[in-house]
């Protein structure tokens, strides 16, 4: 039995029966990184803020099998196919790419969009493999767009495939911010656990040395442990409550990119250190190198970190805004309205 979640309250079992163009977003994810769901639940907002005439309809990644030909057997050739962004195109999560290629495979009569994603296939015998099985589904696909959310990924998705690329920010900075004017007090250290780390233990200890002799110091992940699993009808609440506990801090260190991007809605000082291919580095100079309050470094000079720190902390709040950098998708998804009426 396939799942749909038609809107956010409740899951169902059939697709709506009407004449409204539709927008299925496969591989929405149910495991608990707050980044991807964040991301997931900025496209629904983005899609049905910009485009409301189209039904959004989500499938986590888990119902993908199973409504893949449901969604086929409704198709119509005004409706658009997508695969959430987020995440990785490449080798380091299997399950993940060949649930996309899959989805790109099936669906290649209708506009289908790989939404905003960083891309990394391993420089080994895996990745070479994996890569040309990817290739070679991505290929069946002629109306297939791929999305990046870096310059880097933009690059490399150009010269691994012959889709068509565009560029524009990580979803979740569609969202809107959030200024709740909280009394800050503390340190939040926002750590990776997997296999995409590279920041040192000692440069993470130096850097609790100095911020905790003025301020409590905990020490979290966007990867939550509670609940098992997440779903649209109950991330948002949990969404705001990452917000909310950024908001009461008075600085993040973290080598996780949603969690500069929460940094980044909540107005909370942020520094940001590397992972292992460089997502969140070139993601920052692409898209936030401009916000006083967040930085991104690979230093380890423990007196360097300590005149970063100090900045950030005094940096005060001030407007930005990356709405416009969506114009691409924007004129995707417009231009092939167009096209279908």
């Amino acid at each position: 039995m396939a799942n749909f979640y038609v809107n956010t309250t409740e899951v169902v079992h059939k697709l709506p029966n009407n004449d409204r163009p539709k927008f299925y977003m496969f591989g929405v994810p149910s495991y608990t990184n707050m980044g991807d769901q964040a991301v997931s639940l900025a496209e629904r907002k983005y899609i049905e803020n910009e485009f409301p005439e189209y039904q959004y309809i989500e499938i986590l990644e888990e119902d993908d099998d199973y409504a893949i030909p449901i969604v086929q057997e409704h198709l119509q050739p005004s409706d658009i196919i997508a695969f959430t962004g987020g995440g990785n195109m490449g080798n380091l999560y299997h399950n993940h790419e060949e649930a996309r290629r899959k989805v790109f495979s099936t669906f290649v009569n209708n506009l289908t969009i790989s939404f905003p994603q960083s891309i990394h296939f391993e420089d080994n015998e895996d990745g070479e493999i994996e890569k040309q099985k990817s290739q070679e589904a991505y290929h069946k696909n002629p109306n297939l767009v791929l999305v990046a959310r870096d310059a880097q990924s933009f690059h490399r998705m150009q010269s691994t495939f012959d889709n068509p690329v565009i560029f524009t920010p990580d979803m979740v900075l569609y969202m809107e911010s959030v200024n709740w004017k909280f009394n800050r007090n503390g340190a939040l250290f926002v750590l990776r656990h997997d296999s995409e780390k590279v920041v040192k233990k000692s440069t993470i200890d130096n850097i609790k040395d100095i911020l905790g002799n003025e301020r409590p110091v905990k020490r979290v992940d966007t990867v939550l442990d509670e609940p098992q699993k997440i779903t649209p009808v109950t991330r948002e609440a949990l969404f705001d409550s990452e917000l909310e506990l950024f908001s009461h801090q008075e600085i993040i260190i973290t080598d996780r990119w949603h969690a500069m991007v929460f940094s980044v809605l909540t107005g909370t000082p942020c520094l940001l250190f590397g992972n292992s291919y460089g997502k969140g580095k070139h993601a920052y100079i692409d898209w936030l190198e401009h916000i006083d309050w967040i930085n991104y470094t690979d230093e380890t000079d423990v007196e360097r970190i300590e005149e970063l720190l100090q900045q950030l902390i005094s940096q005060k709040r001030h407007d930005y805004d990356v709405k416009n950098d969506f114009r691409q998708l924007r004129d995707l998804i417009k231009n092939n309205m167009h096209n279908k009426n």
